[in-house]
């Protein structure tokens, strides 16, 4: 049997064919724009039966007894202690004391709404994802810019930017595309301080310091100002604050700051003419911005890059996405009016879309540990791995150990999970039914079918949700007897059911895809234009226009400690076989890479008599760890790059224990975990 699906072993939710034999999962394969033998195989997917299948995967819930150790409970038991510890937390600290941190793992999809119905009904608004160093931190820039993430269009890009990311090993139908448009002609400019695969087919290679984006973006804006290779007409007709973004941009004339972003002024000059005077260009930028400090400038200044071009909302540009009329189920009207979420201090970030949620997911610990604004005392943790996967994981796992009460849900005993008081088995993707979210944001309504029955005795996500809702007595806000109807009640307003969708798994298109819709409607920002300059962002107290005062330095944690950290080091190396710490313990992916590596220039380790295989101490002001060397040319000399979410199975091997929650960003609170100061040596001989 054949069940067309959508995976969600990664967030780049690729459709799949899903082939299933006697009710047993046996292959999964992926559709590609390509033909089969030249699309970039996902290792991910190859090992989705083994993934499904591993013996290390939660069968039965768990409870944590006196000795702690765990023993296997029934989901009444389970779901039923959980309430009860809810209800007194409720009412011995108040409901606010209650948070939920969701990670990845727990689809981009419905879930995310459910879990924010739940805690609105319960009434605390401490429901909190990862978009503080993940999507959403760009979102905002983006939003505050000319009103939503725009959608690049690869596949009629004459001229394609990649800008902090690596769709080569994170998102294989982007790869695919831009593959496809290089083999077309397009052209190719790729921003990373690592020569990746993408880097090294580009026309143009900007190899820059870590986390010098934004002074980048500014630099370029100068170029194209200078020159006249902007879209004037657009700029005249449809844009804000021009003369303050030209004021501000005269910082960051190429040839000044060359030497500061380590790269040539020539290069910089021609990349910006290339994207500039190309008939259609397109930017897809990722999370080497999300994850800095300067997120939200230099989001914003990229985003710059795409008006004054004249590619915003056009055919091989960067699309303005036409969402699908959707109810918002999260019910933030039950929450009482003096109520306050632990991310108080970010509350731009906490308001601007009203189906986002909150993100700012350091300020959780902060809660925990310092009481800051007041004390979160319960914690339930949704297919996330805190203890592996946030920033200044030492803080995370006191904080962890300190919380009275913790759940958890995942497939997989994780790190985490070994501080819970109870854990809760959930199904995998192949095992459940629900609405993909991601599509929704452009006129498109896809299904994640069901493949298989749930393995052993665990529950999809909404199952956990809507149970142990109906126990604490919100019965009414949650009426459905099956997912069906949840998506039903959501999808309502766009006329699309659950049995339509199933007859056509492809998708159902809710609108016919328009380019240059500003022309009708404008855009969704106060003006109705473009704001270069943002008189939101001047009466919230921050600067209207970014990077107005020219700033270049100290962006990189623990920046100014002196020799003491002469090197910087790069997190968030990605890999194809893994998704942040998911999936280290399936044997078929731990045979394509065994270890964690960190890649050091020869040059930096010929003076410490490094090789490649040798194993070497990485330390930063906040802890080191122990991984294995790689010499490598692929970094520039003075910085080191090292491998992302190690840590589940080796402790010592967590690039966490490195990073910095200290210092966030103003708006977003992302705290600057993407580049660091540090200082390695080789252990034994």
């Amino acid at each position: 049997m054949q069940v067309d699906t959508v995976c969600r072993l990664c967030s780049s939710c690729c459709p799949i064919t899903a082939y299933v034999e006697q009710g047993r999962l046996v292959d999964a394969q992926r559709k590609t724009l390509l033909p089969p033998d030249k699309a970039w195989p996902c290792p991910k997917l190859a090992a989705a039966a083994d993934i499904v299948y591993s013996p290390a995967r939660l069968q039965h819930p768990l409870i944590r007894q006196a000795d702690n150790s765990f023993q296997e409970a029934s989901w009444d038991e389970a779901l039923d202690l959980v309430a009860s510890r809810l209800l007194e937390c409720r009412q011995e600290h108040g409901a606010e004391a209650v948070a939920w941190l969701r990670g990845m793992a727990a689809d981009w999809g419905a879930p995310w709404d459910y879990a924010n119905r739940f805690m609105n009904a319960f009434g605390s608004p401490n429901c909190i994802g990862n978009g503080s160093v993940c999507h959403v931190a760009r979102e905002i820039a983006h939003n505050y810019t000319y009103g939503a993430m725009t959608i690049p269009q690869i596949q009629k890009s004459d001229c394609i930017v990649i800008w902090g990311k690596n769709d080569q090993h994170t998102n294989p139908p982007a790869y695919d595309a831009i593959v496809q448009a290089r083999n077309r002609g397009a052209r190719l400019i790729v921003v990373d301080p690592v020569r990746t695969g993408l880097a090294a087919m580009a026309d143009i290679w900007l190899q820059i310091k870590p986390a010098h984006d934004g002074p980048l973006a500014m630099a370029m804006i100068d170029q194209m100002i200078r020159c006249g290779w902007y879209n004037a007409e657009f700029v005249a007709q449809w844009t804000t604050g021009f003369e303050d973004l030209r004021q501000a941009t005269a910082h960051y004339r190429a040839e000044d700051i060359a030497e500061q972003l380590s790269l040539q002024a020539a290069d910089i000059q021609a990349a910006t003419q290339l994207y500039a005077q190309s008939e259609t260009a397109c930017i897809i930028d990722g999370n080497g911005l999300d994850m800095q400090l300067e997120v939200f400038d230099a989001t914003r200044a990229v985003a710059m890059l795409r008006a004054l071009s004249g590619n915003l909302d056009r055919a091989g540009g960067d699309l303005i996405p036409q969402p699908v009329a959707a109810r918002n189920i999260q019910l933030k009207e039950c929450l009482p009016e003096s109520s306050y979420p632990v991310t108080r201090d970010y509350p731009l970030f906490n308001s601007f879309h009203h189906n986002w949620g909150l993100h700012a997911q350091s300020c959780v610990i902060d809660a925990i540990l310092e009481g800051r604004p007041y004390s979160v005392k319960s914690l339930l943790v949704q297919s996330g791995n805190p203890a592996v996967t946030m920033t200044d994981s030492n803080r995370v796992n006191q904080a962890l150990s300190q919380l009275d009460f913790l759940v958890v849900i995942d497939l997989f005993m994780t790190r985490t999970a070994q501080y819970a008081d109870v854990i809760l088995p959930a199904s995998s993707c192949f095992e459940k039914t629900q609405l993909n979210r991601a599509y929704l944001r452009n006129s498109l309504v896809v299904l994640q079918n069901q493949v298989i029955e749930p393995l052993h005795n665990s529950w999809p996500d909404w199952k956990i949700i809507f149970e142990l809702g109906r126990r604490l007595g919100l019965k009414e806000e949650f009426p459905w007897q099956c997912v069906e109807e949840a998506i039903d009640y959501q999808l309502e307003p766009s006329g699309v059911t659950v049995a339509a969708l199933r007859e056509q798994p492809e998708g159902i298109r809710s609108a016919s895809v328009k380019h240059q819709k500003y022309t009708e409607i404008g855009f969704a920002t106060p003006s109705g234009k473009v704001e270069f300059a943002s008189e939101r962002l001047k009466q919230a107290g921050f600067s209207a226009v970014p990077f107005a005062d020219g700033r270049l330095d100290n962006p990189i944690s623990f920046a100014g400690q002196g020799d003491d950290y002469p090197l910087i080091g790069i997190s968030g190396a990605r890999s194809s076989s893994f998704t942040h710490s998911q999936f280290h313990k399936i044997p078929m992916l731990l045979q394509q890479e065994t270890c964690a590596i960190i890649d050091i220039h020869p040059d930096d380790a010929g003076p410490l008599g490094i090789s490649s295989g040798d194993q070497i101490e990485i330390t930063s002001p906040r802890g080191k760890i122990t991984l294995a060397g790689r010499t490598s040319q692929n970094i520039k000399p003075g910085t080191i790059r090292i491998a992302w979410g190690w840590g589940e199975t080796e402790p010592t091997a967590n690039l966490n224990s490195l990073t910095d929650d200290h210092r966030r960003n103003p708006i977003t609170g992302t705290p600057g975990n993407r580049s660091f100061m540090c200082r390695i040596r080789k252990l034994g001989n």
